[in-house]
């Protein structure tokens, strides 16, 4: 079997025009039946025919997880679930001569995702969805897709890289940091992550527009991307709220904001409306920056504070997945990320009832229940959670 060298974008220059797949200058065995979900994007696209003219057996696949029609908002589809993104898939399926297959998932999604997402912001927290739609909805349906057809391995389009490290498959962030999705990935189990392939962790951004537009999908390259919820395409999520639970409005309306003290400074729209740390839209004027600090849901009751108020030092994670190691010992020290963009602060992991207790080296600001917490050793995950306090 011949070994397949790292092919950078200029290899796949006049690749279209040339009428036939480009074999990385060398001749190429097939590795095995890998299933690719295919958004229709940019990312997804590539790591697909990556993968086909590295040698692999692909199919295609396109998971439909909502109806946008359903969704109400008045703005038209974005992202990865709208007719046009499963043409796009499809054209590329089919141009390069590999099936490609549409998977409607829209009933597990909405019983498990979407409602998670109403039960969370009732209950005052902040629900991460793209994280408990990998974990539980995506990877099983690719996975169960997998082994109906054969399939040895499963691909998407993240920045992650995964390797084989002392009987465990482990989790570590892409070389592109800034592109890096570790952060939402850290739910994968160890079934998971043995049979996924990730073509685009060892590549920048840059070099996957490239590669695209040296492949003929000149549009596909310059694309803007959406980071909008998938079933929130207005990025309106109380909006959604609003249309898809019945009397919601009657239920939380009308409440009170309140000081630490439990001074009662105004009146808010309804508390699911609000996050912690959150500073704009709160239509009330302090005459300095005031900031969600705490959310009561039984009282229907927000709570405002100065930025000071949202520094904190602890947090208890629970609902761990253990990813680099089976357990983590007391007192590991990791660098902990409460949010896709923070940088991480260094910390100290201690056993606490069904979690870990974090002892942060340096106050960290808004942190939010109901958000993942991840924590790293160097690029590796070690494990994650979900913030309860």
């Amino acid at each position: 079997m011949l070994f397949v060298g790292r092919c950078l974008s200029e290899g796949w220059q006049n690749r279209r025009s040339r009428g036939y797949s480009y074999i990385c200058a060398i001749i190429m065995s097939k590795k095995g039946k890998v299933l690719v979900a295919m958004s229709g994007g940019i990312d997804s696209t590539v790591s697909a025919l990556m993968l086909h003219d590295q040698g692999y057996d692909v199919v295609g696949i396109t998971m439909k997880t909502w109806d946008y029609a359903s969704a109400g908002g008045g703005k038209k589809e974005t992202g990865c679930c709208n007719l046009d993104s499963f043409n796009d898939a499809r054209a590329a399926a089919v141009e390069h001569g590999f099936p490609h297959y549409v998977l409607d998932i829209r009933e597990e999604f909405g019983d498990h995702v979407i409602n998670n997402f109403v039960e969370e912001y009732i209950a005052g927290r902040t629900p991460n969805p793209c994280v408990l739609c990998n974990t539980h909805i995506k990877w099983a349906a690719l996975l169960k897709r997998a082994n109906a057809l054969g399939c040895d391995y499963i691909a998407t389009g993240h920045y992650v890289k995964v390797r084989e490290e002392n009987n465990r498959f482990v989790l570590s962030k892409a070389r592109d940091l800034t592109k890096d999705q570790s952060y939402v990935l850290w739910g994968l189990g160890q079934e998971c992550l043995s049979r996924s392939i990730y073509p685009l962790g060892d590549y920048l951004k840059t070099e996957v527009r490239q590669i695209a537009w040296d492949m003929g999908y000149k549009e596909l390259s310059t694309k803007s991307e959406s980071y909008e919820i998938c079933f929130v395409p207005d990025n309106d999520y109380r909006g959604f709220l609003k249309r898809n639970v019945a009397g919601l409005e009657d239920r939380v309306n009308g409440g009170d904001f309140v000081l630490a003290d439990g001074q009662v400074v105004g009146k808010h729209s309804g508390y699911p409306f609000y996050t912690i740390g959150q500073r704009k839209g709160l239509d009330i004027a302090f005459g300095k920056p005031m900031f969600v600090t705490n959310i009561l849901p039984e009282s229907n009751t927000v709570v405002l504070g100065e930025a000071h108020e949202l520094q904190q030092n602890e947090m208890v994670v629970r609902g761990l997945n253990m990813v680099k190691y089976d357990h983590i010992p007391d007192g590991m020290e990791a660098v902990t990320k409460i949010r896709y963009r923070d940088p991480g602060m260094t910390s100290v992991l201690t056993a606490a009832p069904g979690g870990v207790h974090v002892s942060f080296q340096h106050a960290v600001s808004s942190v939010a229940p109901g958000q993942s917490a991840v924590f790293y050793e160097g690029d590796d995950v070690i494990a994650g959670g979900v913030i309860q306090k």
